[in-house]
């Protein structure tokens, strides 16, 4: 979907502000309305135009902050750092199936404060065992990542 069609598709729910950042799903907007109001406003929307279920999460300034100031692994060139947003309790059904995949090597993962971060080298992100894991349709629809540089463009957008 484009990022446009998605943008005004906000605005019509009458969220104000609307911007995307890259072209991840990233948006940003600003509403009154409380956090499960909006999921609900904004899931039915997208469900209804793209024709497919939408399956959203609503984070604040804050909370993101939490994620990207909550990182447990030190940048390296060599390496991407993943953060993880999902349903309740998420984090540890992840954790659990990284425990089980056999690794590469430097690949690490951990649980801080309820969210999950995976450091995974470069060039490894999809052919890891854990990488495929996580396209698995029974844990997909349950959590979104993205790169923790992502989360920091967003971050700053805000």
């Amino acid at each position: 979907m484009k990022m446009v069609d998605v943008r005004a598709l906000f605005e019509k729910t009458g969220v104000e502000n609307v911007s995307s950042v890259l072209a991840s799903g990233n948006i940003l907007f600003s509403s009154d309305k409380e956090a499960n109001e909006l999921k609900n406003v904004l899931e039915k929307a997208m469900s209804e135009f793209f024709a497919y279920e939408a399956f959203l999460f609503v984070k604040n300034q804050k909370e993101l902050a939490e994620i990207v100031g909550n990182n447990p692994f030190e940048a390296s060139p060599d390496y991407h750092i993943y953060g993880f947003i999902g349903v309740e309790g998420i984090e540890n059904t992840m954790l659990s199936e990284f425990e089980k995949s056999k690794k590469v090597e430097g690949e690490e993962a951990k649980i801080i404060r309820d969210n999950f971060y995976w450091k995974v080298p470069k060039g490894d992100t999809l052919g890891s065992e854990f990488g495929k894991i996580l396209g698995r349709k029974k844990l997909k629809d349950s959590f979104t990542s993205r790169n923790l540089n992502t989360f920091e463009k967003v971050l700053k957008k805000m």
